[in-house]
């Protein structure tokens, strides 16, 4: 009798983390873009906009979920940052401008 009753609220728990992932599916499948971009914008406004050394930057974008690896190009004040297997770059454009995003 207690194995049918926890295999039902096994199966009702399964069930409803499946009807979360459907629903949340968008949000979710952003995910890893939102990391890498993320970090390579802090990173450069780090860098270039508030003139931080290196490693104190590298720690201010530390986050929980890690990412494989971050580039700088120093001459051209890009960042490209590689985490959860998507890639995104950010550039200082200027004083006025601050850092931007790559498309």
């Amino acid at each position: 009798m207690t194995r049918k009753v926890l295999l039902a609220m096994m199966s009702l728990l399964l069930i409803g983390l499946f009807g979360w992932v459907w629903l949340e599916r968008v949000a979710l499948r952003a995910f890893p873009d939102i990391i890498s971009a993320y970090t390579a914008k802090q990173y450069c406004s780090c860098r270039y906009v508030m003139l931080q050394p290196a490693d104190y930057c590298r720690g201010y974008v530390k986050q929980s979920v890690p990412i494989s690896d971050l580039l700088e190009t120093v001459e051209a004040k890009r960042i490209t940052v590689n985490g959860l297997g998507r890639s995104h770059s950010a550039r200082w454009m200027g004083a006025r401008q601050g850092c931007r995003l790559e498309p």
